[in-house]
């Protein structure tokens, strides 16, 4: 049971990840203050970082991971194209950002409730990257 678990929450916390650095990537041609230009990239390098990590983890249970969910993420991707394409602001994409940071923390909460008998590493990695949700949707508050 610990093994399904830690298992399980480290490929949701692979999926937020690689979801996260997507959302960045769809944004950054958009951005035109190079204070949050920034925080973005520290905040994708930090995204990236955690994903080596899970990754490396997921490798020693002998697990590929687990990539977004395409509907979500195709939905992420049209909900910034056509929020952008209508307003390109700075505005606009810290306004994308919070509602993803938003969705990820919500969701990362769900699952360390719901894989309670993970492991504490995993534990620790999904509350390390709802820290990074949290401290991101909280840096960019002044761009609302």
């Amino acid at each position: 049971m610990i093994e399904q678990d830690t298992i399980r929450l480290l490929r949701e916390c692979d999926a937020g990840v690689k979801m996260g650095v997507d959302s960045i990537d769809d944004v950054m041609e958009y951005v035109s203050g190079e204070d949050l230009r920034k925080l973005l990239d520290h905040c994708r390098e930090e995204h990236v970082k955690l994903g080596d990590e899970i990754r490396k983890l997921l490798s020693e249970y002998h697990d590929d991971g687990k990539e977004p969910n395409p509907m979500a993420k195709s939905m992420s991707w049209m909900k910034t194209n056509v929020k952008l394409v209508m307003h390109e602001s700075d505005a606009t994409i810290a306004d994308l950002m919070t509602d993803g940071c938003n969705m990820g923390v919500k969701s990362l909460n769900k699952y360390l409730n719901q894989y309670e008998a993970a492991d504490e590493r995993s534990k620790d990695i999904a509350k390390k990257l709802i820290k990074l949700e949290e401290k991101l949707a909280d840096d960019i508050r002044d761009y609302l």
